[in-house]
């Protein structure tokens, strides 16, 4: 099914636990968003610029971008530079949310534009703290004009 309604979060995610994780970390927080996943690169840009199955999308852009690095047919580095060189998607923040603790590939995504860089902890629990601990969250979802 296409989503219409409006996202507060899209989350561009190809792992399902990893994604599902993600998701009950941030509704534990008790974070009032809307979530759409996405499973790869090309899926993430078709959202974002309102192409292929999301075409018919409303055009309000997502609040908040979570973007995994590494993902099939396009990888999350590409999607960050294609997000942040585009005048009407730049200041979408986007977190780089991914299992890589590579210096190159935290530099690389900083270069690119990420807003923040998060390596993604093995258990729930390590991940709910990493949340918690991250409350620009909240200010994020709910002061971001559309």
């Amino acid at each position: 099914m296409i989503e219409t309604r409006d996202v507060d979060i899209l989350l561009a995610e190809d792992a399902d636990t990893d994604a599902e994780m993600i998701m009950r970390a941030l509704r534990k927080m008790n974070v009032p968003s809307s979530f759409v996943r996405v499973r790869d690169g090309v899926e993430a840009l078709e959202f974002i610029f309102r192409q292929g199955s999301f075409a018919s999308r409303t055009p309000v852009q997502p609040k908040l971008v979570m973007l995994d690095l590494k993902m099939p047919r396009l990888g999350g580095l590409d999607v960050l530079r294609r997000i942040k060189t585009e005048d009407a998607t730049k200041a979408i923040p986007v977190v780089m949310l991914t299992s890589s603790a590579e210096e190159r590939d935290i530099v690389a995504s900083y270069r690119f534009g990420a807003n923040s860089y998060l390596v993604k902890p093995v258990n729930f629990a390590s991940f709910t703290e990493l949340v918690s601990q991250a409350g620009w969250y909240w200010s994020v979802i709910n002061t971001v004009p559309n």
